[in-house]
């Protein structure tokens, strides 16, 4: 007999699905032409798709992976973190200090019927151009507006 108070069933992205949101990132980028990174991890922060685009900065390696992690981990975009902390004087100065944590935009969880399922992270331009082909990929799959 199974003890259902003790498990919990989870859904999390396909592969598939992680490089579905990947590809039609890419697109969103090369229509802006901005060489952008994107990575797509799964419901726990792990990596589950990614790309550098030619061109794209080395520095936004991280900072993609970091995105769709902090997005994934408290399930809230990326460029909500700075007006969340901005007027709390121990948490501006403290939280940003917690390791793989954005604060400004370009990273997204994703949301599949209501469940958190993954994060996505765009890093290359201004963070503002980020959050741009972050949506672009969210609206092509159908998981934003």
């Amino acid at each position: 007999m199974t003890d259902v108070t003790r498990t919990a069933v989870v859904s999390t992205i396909t592969a598939e699905f992680a490089h579905e949101l990947v590809a039609k990132a890419v697109e969103a980028a090369t229509v802006d032409g901005k060489p952008m990174v994107i990575t797509v991890c799964d419901r726990e922060g792990t990596l589950k798709a990614f790309v550098r685009m030619d061109g794209a900065p080395l520095l936004s390696v991280q900072i993609s992976q970091d995105k769709a992690y902090t997005a994934v981990a408290f399930g809230i975009p990326t460029d909500q973190w700075h007006e969340f902390i901005k007027d709390d004087e121990p948490l501006r100065l403290g939280i940003p200090h917690t390791a793989r944590l954005v604060t400004f935009g370009g990273g997204y969880p994703l949301v599949v019927d209501g469940e958190i399922v993954g994060g996505i992270g765009v890093s290359g331009g201004h963070y503002t151009d980020d959050m741009a082909v972050a949506q672009g990929a969210l609206r092509a799959v159908g998981l934003a507006d």
